[in-house]
């Protein structure tokens, strides 16, 4: 059974004021151990980058027990599903150094052309990989539900935002939602998160950011000459 597992000791750098560990770092820790563990299983950039096709993910979940703490000893789990024809389905597991559930997550990743941009059939460049299954995993995320929204604000992507694929990295968009509701600089905890990737946001783009709140769940939009995320969000 492939399982990707990472012992982690949290930094400054990785934690918020509140001394739990920042939204966007913990979807970076994933993103990054998702890219390791395709790298280990035989699947890494001379099959896709430098062939000129890119990882990009589609939709991501994730239900939060307890945010780890600044100077914590965790470890991050990680493994394969099913592919399910042109997406990559991931799954994850936080967990303290003594084995205390922390979180769980799930993924959908797939696969595009760098050129076109447009999502490409994975047997053609010769990508397989093979689905496990722990007995650990959460649903496959779905998109989440659209509430109301009430608040606008403009936003345009800056250069420190763009990764390698020349758009706006994915942990970006938890940072820029959490500058927005009042709940996370309030110090609420997060309970679970959504977060569908419609489109791109390359570099200098402009788009608005929406959102509204109802019956305790959180909704934010980024739209302009096209949409380009949707976020759900629960805090307790």
């Amino acid at each position: 059974m492939s399982v990707y597992r990472e012992e982690l000791l949290l930094r400054s750098k990785d934690v918020d004021m509140f001394r739990r560990l920042r939204t966007s770092e913990l979807f970076k820790l994933m993103q990054e151990a998702s890219i390791r563990h395709t790298e280990e299983l035989g699947m890494g950039r001379d099959k896709t980058l430098d062939k000129g096709i890119l990882w990009v993910l589609l939709l991501q979940t994730a239900e939060i027990g307890r945010m780890p703490e600044y100077d914590e000893r965790i470890v991050l789990k990680s493994w394969p599903g099913k592919t399910m024809h042109l997406l990559f389905p991931r799954f994850y597991r936080l967990e303290t150094a003594a084995g205390e559930h922390l979180l769980s997550a799930s993924a959908l990743w797939g696969l595009v052309d760098q050129k076109t941009r447009k999502m490409v059939f994975p047997e053609r460049y010769g990508v397989e990989i093979e689905g496990v299954v722990t007995g650990e995993e959460i649903a496959l995320p779905s998109a989440p539900k659209r509430l109301d929204c009430t608040e606008t604000r403009p936003f345009t992507v800056p250069y420190s935002y763009v990764d390698l694929n020349g758009h706006m990295n994915n942990t970006r968009y938890f940072d820029l939602a959490e500058d927005c509701i009042p709940a996370a600089a309030q110090g609420c905890r997060l309970e679970r998160i959504r977060t569908e990737y419609v489109n791109e946001a390359r570099f200098g783009e402009s788009f608005r950011v929406s959102w509204g709140e109802a019956g305790g769940e959180i909704y934010l939009t980024g739209e302009g000459e096209k949409p380009i995320f949707r976020m759900g969000l629960r805090y307790r």
